[in-house]
């Protein structure tokens, strides 16, 4: 597990997919990006996405992101 100072400089990168039949939305992790000191990012991709739109976020541990779920975030 990743400490908290090394969290901050980490990012995961996704593509947020929309389905033709019904319009639901999914969200393919597809990398990670890191934040280098002069605030620039380094993105690498596990995979490409198709539609070419990379959306990056903070990365949250699994245990934070199933609080902000259940409305349990603090």
């Amino acid at each position: 597990m990743l400490e908290d100072n090394s969290q901050r400089g980490v990012k995961l990168a996704y593509t947020i997919v929309e389905r033709d039949k019904d319009g639901r939305k999914f969200w393919v992790r597809v990398g990670a990006a890191f934040v280098n000191r002069d605030g620039s990012l380094n993105v690498r991709l596990d995979a490409m996405p198709v539609n070419g739109q990379l959306h990056i976020r903070d990365y949250q541990p699994p245990e934070d992101r199933d609080a902000v779920r259940r409305g349990q975030a603090a």
